[in-house]
């Protein structure tokens, strides 16, 4: 992580703040986030910004007439018009632009390209982003630039194309190796696809991250743990294991399938964590997991209160000023988002956070890391003195839930467990 502005936080310390006033020694480090919003079908526990791609619509028919024969292709590439994504592109573009001015003189610290599924987009079109983006904003010859990929829009040339393009971290979702389990929850590739695009993630990209679910339907504690064992046998860099959730406005939401109780859920999660760390991995975040060196700067940038740029459908962006801290938000649908971009009018909802909002904002995601964040973070991205944690700090201490480490904030282990209950702390009426 950058520490920049560490050596300026004693000066701001000691000085009196007015109850609305932010000073900043220096800007936090800046990313910045692409959104390409298509898939080839909807996953029902997926609440992302995603939508149908067109070509996908017929295939979806499909799927429910003979499901067999078309969940075992391994070309759904096509499933996106290369003049849709043209388009999309132009937008991005013109996205870009009319950032500039908010960020002028900063560097970018690491770049993200989710969805949706961007590797439906052809890998000459990323190439072309990717410039777009250094032409505009620069960035460090060793920044970091991620790219998530689906096993089912797996070809050996495409990624070929995206490392070419200058991606360095590729992010599979792979969610099982379990077919069984792959068919549950709705993804459109097998585990001999997922195998067979990671190995070949993992000879081209240097950072190779490997997304699995757990507590999935029917799933027991030995088949959670396959799982893992084969993410690790596959010499992937980075794990990221999350726990299957219901969330509103999901299909799964509407009918939920029969997942594990409460007692095998605990008991999955702890046996995944306890594989994965035994496996040379190390917890650095609630959900994520890395081989020493291998961290992801983009999330730690996140989960540190740095700022984000974000362009595309949905995209979101938190970016600080000298005076204040700003979010953004643009338009969900795709087909709207590049409307706006081609009428030259920003799609943007924009919000400044109150001084009350960032005790809350900022504990929200330092409290994820499993080390503990700086408490100088605070100082130095909120703009604020740490007297505004000081109340809520005591009744976490108090709790047992913080520990008591001078110059950290950092959970106890009944704190992870409750981790809900700490953040609710610092919520400020």
């Amino acid at each position: 992580m950058s520490n920049s502005g560490a050596t300026s936080t004693s000066n701001l310390a000691g000085r009196v703040f007015m109850p609305s006033e932010l000073r900043f020694a220096a800007m936090p480090p800046l990313a910045l986030y692409i959104h390409l919003p298509w898939c080839v079908r909807k996953c029902p526990y997926c609440d992302f910004n995603s939508h149908l791609a067109p070509q996908s619509q017929l295939r979806e028919v499909a799927i429910q007439l003979e499901p067999k024969a078309v969940q075992s292709e391994h070309g759904f590439a096509d499933s996106l018009p290369i003049e849709l994504q043209r388009r999309y592109l132009n937008a991005l573009v013109a996205d870009l632009d009319q950032q500039l001015p908010k960020i002028w003189g900063r560097k970018l610290y690491s770049i993200f390209i989710g969805g949706g599924t961007p590797s439906l987009f052809a890998p000459e079109l990323i190439d072309e982003l990717l410039a777009a983006v250094r032409a505009r904003f620069g960035m460090p010859q060793t920044g970091e630039i991620t790219m998530e990929a689906n096993p089912g829009t797996f070809e050996q040339a495409r990624f070929e194309g995206f490392r070419k393009a200058g991606v360095n971290r590729l992010s599979i979702g792979v969610q099982s190796f379990s077919d069984s389990h792959l068919k549950a929850l709705g993804r459109v590739h097998n585990s001999e696809q997922a195998i067979a695009a990671v190995r070949s993630a993992v000879a081209l990209f240097d950072e190779v991250n490997i997304d699995l679910m757990y507590a999935l339907p029917h799933q027991n504690v030995e088949q959670a743990l396959a799982d893992v064992a084969q993410a690790v046998a596959l010499n992937s860099t980075h794990l990221s294991l999350y726990q299957l959730t219901m969330e509103p406005n999901t299909l799964f939401a509407a009918k939920p399938p029969p997942l594990p109780d409460d007692d095998t859920l605990v008991d999955i999660e702890e046996a995944v964590h306890k594989a994965a760390k035994q496996s040379g991995f190390e917890h650095y975040e609630i959900s994520a997991f890395s081989k020493p060196g291998h961290r992801s700067q983009h999330n730690l940038n996140y989960w540190g209160f740095g700022d984000y740029l974000g362009v595309g459908a949905g995209a979101h962006a938190k970016i600080s000023y000298s005076n204040r801290i700003e979010r953004e938000n643009r338009h969900r649908n795709p087909m709207a988002y590049m409307e706006e971009m081609e009428g030259a009018a920003q799609p943007l909802e924009v919000r400044t956070l109150a001084v009350k909002e960032l005790p809350f904002e900022f504990m929200l995601n330092a409290l994820r890391l499993v080390d503990g964040a700086p408490e100088s973070w605070f100082v130095e991205r909120c703009g604020r003195p740490l007297s505004d944690l000081q109340k809520p700090l005591n009744a976490a201490l108090s709790k047992g839930l913080i520990e008591a480490q001078p110059g950290l904030f950092k959970p106890t282990e009944l704190g992870f467990r409750f981790l809900n209950d700490v953040q609710q702390l610092f919520l400020v009426g």
